[in-house]
């Protein structure tokens, strides 16, 4: 039922803080955030702060409705994994999502599709909401790949996942050449990939779960962008890097979204 009438998808910006912020400084941008006014009906907002500012921020957010995340998850619940973050743990410091296969995570530290894979399942299992991160390399995109490695990060990530783990679950597309960059992904380019995206889950698991499924864009959102993305149809939110450093910035980017 490809026609299927869904009501409006709510509009998900997240704060992707990657390695940035004392604990100091991360409740300082808490107490910014709790003396704005709350965003408008429809959107939700997400922190993922350091993993030893999660407890600090998830109590001073634990009121408002804002949610917090963690940057990353290890698949084991426990065990000699030094160094290691896992799900139980990351719930017990009072985070509700975890953020899977940031392309930081991919290209930096060496992450590949199986290891994604398996702590999406570790997501699932410790209760926690996983935002699945996707996307391609500029070298990819020049070449006429970037559907074809997108569908390969989701085939991988999505194959032992239940219809009731899709529900629960936000994928982000993060073309790799814009993180960082100061590039951004056209609104149109970008809602190219994510109606992509979408096709591929409705393809697999079907209607409404494919229409009700969060896709955020992540790609050097600013303020000054912000709005022409935010319009796009199939664009449910951003994932916000560097922009989201600052409240006021971050506030901004909420703003922009287009009202109901």
């Amino acid at each position: 039922m490809r026609n299927q009438v869904h009501m409006p998808r709510r509009k998900l910006i997240a704060a992707n803080w990657k390695m940035n912020k004392t604990i100091s400084e991360a409740v300082s941008f808490v107490e910014r955030l709790k003396s704005s006014p709350a965003p408008q009906p429809g959107c939700d907002l997400l922190i993922f702060p350091p993993f030893i500012a999660i407890p600090a921020v998830a109590r001073l957010l634990g009121d408002t409705g804002v949610a917090v995340g963690a940057q990353d998850i290890f698949w084991e619940n426990e065990g000699a994994f030094t160094g290691e973050i896992s799900g139980p743990m990351i719930r017990d410091a009072g985070a509700e999502y975890a953020l899977i296969g940031h392309s930081e995570r991919r290209h930096v530290f060496g992450e590949n599709d199986e290891t994604v894979a398996r702590k999406l399942m570790a997501t699932f299992a410790s209760g926690l909401r996983p935002i699945l991160c996707v996307g391609e390399t500029l070298e990819e995109r020049e070449a006429g790949e970037a559907e074809s490695t997108v569908e390969k990060q989701l085939r991988s990530a999505l194959s032992a996942l239940s219809r009731e783990n899709v529900k629960r679950l936000v994928i982000a597309y993060e073309p790799v050449w814009a993180i960082g960059t100061g590039r951004t992904a056209t609104p149109d380019d970008a809602e190219q990939m994510h109606a992509f995206i979408r096709r591929f889950v409705r393809g697999v698991f079907g209607d409404p779960i494919a229409g009700e499924l969060i896709i955020q864009y992540g790609g050097s959102v600013k303020p000054d962008n912000a709005a022409s993305l935010l319009e796009m149809e199939e664009i449910d939110g951003a994932l916000v890097g560097g922009a989201s450093l600052d409240a006021d910035s971050f506030l901004a980017i909420a703003g922009a979204i287009p009202r109901q």
